[in-house]
């Protein structure tokens, strides 16, 4: 497939972006950009959020860890329908209660402005490595199979995507993701189903014959019973449950839109069929994964788990149409989870951050401090994603999660504390348990996998011994999260007293 022709297609695309963006940022405001004015429909925020759960992240990455992994992967995505359960039944109806435009404001209200301050600056910390980290993966696929081969260097194939980005974000907001992230969920589903349908026939059977041979390999198999892997089925469900819980009902992003809707009701509603959904779509992304070995295997196509989608996809085999449908749905993929992360990030920083929600400037040097954080957080994005460039890493979904458990931990222990509890906590130690707290956890975590750290930093730690003899072959994965929030729980509670005086509505609802 000719990469001009993709290019040329890739830039009609974000034409079309743009185009949506100049429809629905008319007359917007501040209020328009943090909240969409409270007035976005819940049904096409439902759909958009399954864009920006995915990411380009699980298009390319859950696919390729099929070869090593089978389907465990769902038993996280298992974990997941339980965590926003809670979310749709016991987040949401706080935050509507109390009326919220940045969810960390009922950290400052609960506990005082420095679990405010603390609560804002690990979301702005996490969002801003994940989003960059899934930004870098997307745009070394498209560099490989495009702009390589049109003489278009990789800093240069950044800044123009975070530019493009930026012209569709700085003036709607939220108002305007609404609207492009349902556009571009559609165009990664369509693509997800139309590879699957092409790629299987390529195969020579059915998607019922494909799914015996992805039988016969072992690919179906969600639950492992070993109880010292890192993806034993009680570990997995349980630290998706709280990866959900801590990375969308405690992520300004995910909340931004969800609070963005008229009512608690409809937002509830919203909630609970992104969930039916995003069950439905991750398994067909583990079923292309298995498709694409099968493939693999038939052809004697061997390449890193990452590559893996794009190398057939592109490949001379198919048509160049299965080329373009690629490309369209990888791009849909990565932008609502970078649009609505830049957003956000601008968001939190200028609400939570700088206060300007309680400013008496104008609404036009609010505009103005706005539009300069936006920027601000484009030009952290691309020095970041040049940062990922020089450490180039693969199956880079492990290290997102990884992340995740280490900065989502004390917003866990945070709002937890503050919904379970109705103790008063001394303010000037939040930091200091919010800090200790992950680095504990860390520590922890690089005792029980010191071949995990080892691989990806390039030392030998000289662990191994110790952690053979302390875990016994016990590997912690996706519980980390849940572990570190259990450390800034206790942390909490040791710096807390109680107290009568607490407000009602922050806790039982």
């Amino acid at each position: 497939m000719s990469p001009a022709i993709l290019f040329t297609f890739v830039i009609g695309y974000f034409v079309v972006l743009l185009g949506v963006a100049w429809y629905t940022s008319r007359n917007s405001n501040n209020d328009s950009f943090f909240i969409g004015n409270k007035s976005s429909n819940w049904m096409l925020v439902a759909f958009g959020m399954i864009g920006t759960s995915l990411s380009g992240v699980t298009f390319v990455s859950v696919p390729g860890g099929v070869g090593g992994g089978n389907f465990f992967y769902y038993q996280i995505v298992l974990g997941y329908l339980l965590g926003y359960i809670v979310i749709a039944f016991v987040l949401l109806p706080l935050y509507y209660k109390m009326n919220l435009t940045s969810i960390y404001t009922y950290l400052e209200k609960r506990f005082g402005i420095n679990a405010h301050k603390a609560g804002a600056f690990f979301f702005i910390l996490s969002r801003t490595v994940g989003a960059t980290a899934r930004l870098y993966l997307v745009i070394s696929v498209l560099q490989i199979f495009i702009f390589n081969k049109l003489g278009i260097p990789f800093y240069t194939t950044t800044l123009v995507i975070l530019v493009l980005i930026l012209l569709y974000t700085f003036e709607g907001g939220v108002k305007t993701i609404i609207y492009t992230d349902t556009l571009q969920t559609t165009g990664m589903l369509v693509g997800l189903v139309v590879c699957i349908i092409v790629i299987t026939k390529a195969l020579g059977t059915d998607l019922g014959g494909a799914w015996t041979m992805m039988s016969d390999k072992g690919y179906t198999q969600i639950f492992n019973w070993d109880i010292n892997s890192g993806s034993f089925a009680l570990k997995h469900i349980v630290g998706g449950m709280f990866i959900a819980i801590a990375m969308t009902g405690l992520d300004q992003e995910m909340m931004q839109k969800n609070i963005s809707v008229k009512n608690l009701k409809d937002s509830q509603k919203n909630m609970m069929t992104f969930t039916a959904v995003l069950m439905v779509v991750n398994l067909l992304f583990l079923i292309l994964g298995g498709i694409l070995y099968l493939y693999a295997a038939q052809n004697n196509i061997n390449v890193p788990p990452d590559d893996l989608f794009a190398t057939i996809a592109l490949s001379d085999t198919f048509s160049g149409v299965i080329g373009i449908i690629f490309i369209i749905a990888l791009i849909s993929a990565l932008f609502p989870s970078v649009d609505g992360a830049i957003t956000s990030l601008t968001s939190c920083f200028c609400i939570d951050i700088l206060g300007i929600k309680k400013s008496a400037d104008s609404e036009k040097d609010k505009k103005r401090t706005r539009l300069k954080v936006h920027f601000t957080f484009a030009a952290v994005f691309f020095l970041m994603v040049l940062l990922f460039k020089w450490i180039d890493d693969k199956l880079i979904i492990d290290f997102i999660l990884k992340f995740a458990g280490i900065t989502y931990g004390p917003l866990l222990g945070l709002f937890a504390f503050g919904i379970l509890t109705k103790r008063k906590l001394n303010d000037k130690l939040i930091w200091p348990v919010c800090i200790i707290a992950p680095m504990m956890a860390l520590g922890l975590d690089m005792l029980s996998n010191p071949g995990w750290y080892e691989a990806k930093l390039h030392v030998n730690l000289g662990l191994q011994g110790l952690s053979d003899t302390i875990f016994n072959g016990y590997k912690i994965g996706n519980e980390l999260i849940l572990i570190n929030g259990i450390f800034t729980f206790l942390g909490l509670w040791f710096i807390s007293k109680k107290s009568a005086a607490v407000n009602t509505q922050l806790h039982a609802v």
